[in-house]
């Protein structure tokens, strides 16, 4: 179930981020979204460290996945740049992810 929770988690702090930028270039009708994402993504992620999940290996998925998921819709929905380089940089925070999660199971 720990792993359902960071899902969650992670969905609801994407959703939040891309209702954050909409809020700033848009209708402030947006921040509703952006509090309530906010709060689910944080509830879920106290449910998945409750449910057994470490802090490390949590907080590195999340934010690993929250950077790639965000930075990929970024570049669809608001045309901003994904470049080689900014592409490599979330190919090594993945691999930094994975490296904490190997040393947490070992």
């Amino acid at each position: 179930m720990m792993w359902a929770f960071l899902g969650v988690a992670i969905v609801a702090e994407v959703a939040a981020t891309m209702s954050l930028r909409a809020a700033v270039t848009g209708p402030k009708v947006w921040c509703f979204p952006v509090a309530l994402g906010y709060l689910l993504a944080f509830s879920m992620m106290s449910f998945a460290l409750r449910a057994g999940m470490g802090i490390g290996v949590a907080y590195g998925i999340w934010a690993a996945a929250g950077v790639a998921i965000t930075a990929t819709l970024s570049k669809w929905i608001f045309k901003e740049p994904l470049t080689p380089v900014m592409a490599a940089g979330i190919v090594l925070i993945a691999a930094g992810v994975l490296l904490v999660e190997l040393g947490a199971a070992g």
